[in-house]
């Protein structure tokens, strides 16, 4: 009995991930196509301080108005970092001794670092008008904001990501994101550090469950 409230649990928490990575990606996605640059950090293992007074009532993902409220404090300078029940817990703050993600700034050296701590990095690049997601301290995909009806493959997306272990996909820290380096099977979205065959099989996978 004790086994199967373990399993019960461990769904559950999967679950919430997954609802949470979505609705970021959905806020990400708008974002970076209007070329607005933004770091979301999902996790419970967070060092950061704060660049701002936080004056906004603590709030959750799933509350009535979030989406608008996200977007706003998103465009703020520094992160905004959530758990992993989807409250949020702080705008406008800044990742501590972070390192640098090698051609990129401070944005990207923020979300790498926080990722090395178990946490999920959801960065927007306004130059590049790039979603870019950080986890175990490696990028490991890339949507295009400016890809026709990308958002409606989000719920897929999130599927992937969620199937995509440490041993799937490869360490990328380089100048030139070249679409070499990685795996599209989706339009618009680049999974890097992957073999073809073994993301095109966690691929057939998600679909089972469409």
């Amino acid at each position: 009995m004790k086994n199967n409230k373990v399993k019960t649990t461990e769904i559950s928490s999967k679950k919430k991930m997954k609802q949470i990575e979505e609705k970021i990606l959905s806020i990400s996605v708008a974002l970076a196509r209007k070329g607005e640059g933004a770091l979301f950090i999902i996790g419970d293992r967070v060092d950061y301080t704060l660049l701002v007074k936080q004056r906004i009532e603590k709030f959750n993902l799933f509350d009535l108005g979030a989406d608008k409220l996200l977007k706003s404090i998103a465009s703020m300078d520094g992160c905004v970092i959530i758990d992993r029940k989807g409250n949020v817990l702080a705008y406008g703050a800044m990742v501590k001794k972070t390192r640098p993600f090698v051609g990129y700034g401070t944005r990207h050296a923020a979300a790498f670092t926080a990722s090395m701590k178990g946490n999920t990095s959801i960065l927007c690049s306004e130059e590049e008008h790039k979603v870019k997601i950080f986890k175990n301290g490696k990028l490991i995909m890339q949507i295009d904001g400016l890809q026709k009806n990308v958002e409606k493959d989000i719920p897929k997306i999130t599927s992937i990501l969620e199937s995509l272990g440490a041993g799937v996909v490869g360490t990328i820290g380089v100048v030139a994101l070249a679409p070499a380096l990685g795996v599209a099977l989706i339009p618009g979205v680049i999974i890097f550090g992957a073999g073809y065959y073994a993301i095109k099989n966690i691929i057939k996978r998600v679909k089972k469950f469409d």
